[in-house]
């Protein structure tokens, strides 16, 4: 929480004067563990500061929730690692490509609204203590929620057939993974990471999940940039496609 609370204005200050380095700085900034910073992206590109492919690899890269977890689940240090560098360079490698591909947008002065208030979890007071406390009861309930819903659907369904649906290494794990991680809360990544440390989602699926996840972004975006919903639903559908197919591959080479 403490270096959110330090990285956040200085974050939106350096993506902002990226310039056609943004898929770079977007990439690199959205693995750190700041919450709100892909919907200041979201806001950034509403007033067509920072291009497309800069809003990608924001939430391409984006990690949300799912640094702490694997901290507090003493993941491998090599695996946390490999995780976040390899959705950095995928996020910056797709924005790049994006950009080049797509006319970038004119730039036009926007005012950057906060969306802590709307999340109500404080971050806009500057109290540390108290902000981490909210995010920690939130990540907490989603755990458990997380956790007894799986256990009714494996009463239900069967262990093996949803490991077998979440673990194909054809398109359907990371399909499904892919609609579970594009939630637009911290649920998605928190949902995603624990089962992927319960050994329910292999490597290609996760991938999908937290590569579509990014965190408030798109519900920020669909509400700042509510004039362009095709644009929108386009770029929810981009991020998702992306996000499958990546996963896809992963699942098929690991």
């Amino acid at each position: 929480e403490y270096l959110e609370h330090k990285l956040s204005s200085k974050s939106e200050n350096a993506i902002k004067k990226a310039g056609k380095f943004g898929p770079l700085f977007g990439g690199l900034i959205g693995v750190a563990p700041q919450c709100g910073f892909s919907a200041a992206a979201s806001n950034l590109y509403t007033g067509r500061i920072i291009t497309l492919g800069t809003l990608i690899a924001v939430y391409l890269s984006t990690s949300d929730e799912m640094l702490p977890i694997l901290i507090s689940e003493k993941a491998p240090v090599k695996t946390i690692g490999i995780i976040l560098a390899s959705k950095a360079i995928i996020g910056i490698i797709v924005g790049f490509v994006i950009d080049l591909c797509m006319r970038k947008p004119k730039d036009e002065h926007v005012h950057i609204h906060e969306i802590c208030e709307d999340e109500h979890c404080h971050c806009e007071e500057g109290h540390v203590i108290k902000s981490a406390l909210y995010h920690t009861v939130q990540i907490a309930a989603f755990i458990l929620i997380t956790n007894v819903a799986l256990n009714l659907i494996l009463h239900f369904v069967g262990e093996d057939a949803l490991a077998s649906a979440l673990q194909s290494q054809t398109v359907l794990g990371p399909a499904v993974a892919g609609l579970i991680g594009i939630i637009p809360n911290c649920a998605g990544s928190v949902v995603i990471t624990t089962l992927y440390l319960d050994g329910i989602l292999n490597a290609g699926a996760m991938m999908a999940g937290l590569l579509t996840g990014s965190g408030v972004g798109l519900l920020v975006l669909f509400r700042v940039n509510h004039a362009n919903m095709k644009e929108n639903f386009f770029i929810l559908a981009l991020q998702y496609v992306i996000g499958v197919l990546i996963g896809t591959i992963i699942g098929i080479v690991l």
